[in-house]
């Protein structure tokens, strides 16, 4: 019988990970041919990827943070091949907030995590395309703008180590007496909107910048990417943005968003907006966003939230 044959692609921030190290024999125990491969600079996910394949790899593994998965996942998504002739993807959660293993239900135990291969069959999900200015971007999780976008980026490698994902927490408090909006109009299948906002989501999952629910009911696998605008709130933006922190999902959001759920989407600004996809900020006027439908095969636990077949989002 050939052994199952798997490949680790690992953030290098984590590369001395004992509880990785030790999960990593584990699996080799199982008669798992395990290999690992760490990544250091941008371009290392894309190569580890094709090398993988090229070498016959059943399943890939990211271990790492949103942007590690989003640079596995968009490695196998630029490639012609169909999901099913392409390796299946786990994901060992490593990073500050781990937004996307924590919205799926995923371990936070390395050797838990890993073992989801052995013990489920891979999903078909979705995947974000994002043609920005004529340059095609993929992202796992979230595109998000604003707010959540100055949080992200403006959080300190400092903070993260010391608090984690609290950390998002503690500057989004720290920026809310000078949250500037935005300007942009949107337009997709039987909806357009045009405004200032001051926090945008557009979701495979459902939450970005460590645990902001900005897209609370988007599912991985119905074909549609959800959509959440939160306009400029005038004598109220400190106490709606507090709420959307300390309580996310539907608390803040349904009091004053503009939410909706689409195959695509496009955005427009006169201005550069920066949207940050899965922890990569991309700048530009013009984007097109796309829910590509079933682009990858990747092991979830069972009954995971983020599945049409146990979620609660209504298509």
């Amino acid at each position: 019988m050939v052994a199952p044959c798997w490949r680790l692609v690992l953030n290098g921030k984590s590369a001395g990970d004992d509880a990785l190290r030790d999960a990593v024999a584990a699996i080799r125990d199982r008669g798992v041919a395990l290999d690992v491969r760490v990544t250091w600079e941008a371009g290392d996910a894309e190569r580890h990827v094709s090398e993988a394949i090229s070498d016959g790899v059943a399943t890939i593994i990211a271990a790492g943070g949103d942007g590690t998965l989003s640079e596995v996942a968009a490695a196998l998504a630029n490639r012609d091949d169909a999901a099913d002739a392409l390796p299946s993807v786990a994901l060992v959660p490593m990073g500050t907030a781990n937004d996307f293993a924590s919205a799926a239900g995923i371990p936070d135990t390395p050797f838990d995590a890993m073992a989801l291969v052995l013990e489920q069959p891979p999903a078909v999900v979705d995947l974000l395309r994002i043609s920005a200015d004529g340059e095609v971007h993929w992202a796992a999780n979230m595109a998000s703008g604003g707010f959540g976008t100055d949080v992200t980026v403006e959080t300190s490698e400092g903070m993260k180590k010391l608090l984690g994902g609290l950390a998002y927490v503690v500057t989004g408090m720290a920026r809310l007496g000078r949250i500037e909006p935005v300007t942009a109009r949107f337009n997709g299948p039987d909806f357009e909107w045009h405004g200032d906002f001051i926090a945008l989501g557009i979701g495979n999952g459902p939450q970005a910048g460590g645990g902001q629910a900005l897209c609370p009911d988007a599912l991985v696998d119905d074909g549609l990417l959800e959509l959440t605008i939160v306009p400029t709130l005038e004598g109220e933006v400190g106490a709606t943005m507090a709420t959307l922190l300390a309580d996310g999902k539907h608390a803040a959001l349904d009091r004053v968003a503009v939410r909706t759920r689409l195959p695509w989407v496009d955005v427009a600004s006169d201005a550069p907006l920066t949207l940050n996809l899965d922890g990569e900020p991309v700048t530009a006027t013009r984007f097109r966003i796309e829910c590509v439908a079933g682009r990858l095969r990747m092991h979830l636990p069972a009954g995971c939230a983020l599945l049409s077949a146990n979620g609660t989002g209504t298509p």
